[in-house]
């Protein structure tokens, strides 16, 4: 188990603490990845989440023409060289 010591800082509004990388390593942490912040008994718990990429036919499931703006191509006539 790797432990250190760290201060807390002011970011904006916020509180931060910057991992070192023999931390994020032991955890698999990675930038830009989503994790979920727990209290449990005083104590800060770190989760990973990891999101496992959509089949097509999950992402075709969770498409919404509404809040996506429709089809990709909603007219009816030729704008290139499309063979019909």
């Amino acid at each position: 188990m790797t432990e250190v010591v760290l201060d807390i800082k002011q970011w904006g509004n916020n509180l931060g603490v910057r991992l070192p990388v023999a931390i994020a390593r032991e955890a698999h942490l990675k930038a830009h990845q989503s994790v979920r912040l727990t209290v449990a008994e005083g104590q800060i718990i770190i989760t990973p989440i990891i999101n496992k990429p959509l089949t097509l036919e999950q992402r075709l499931a969770a498409f919404d023409p509404k809040r996506h703006g429709g089809e990709a191509m909603a007219v009816q006539e030729r704008l290139g060289a499309e063979q019909w």
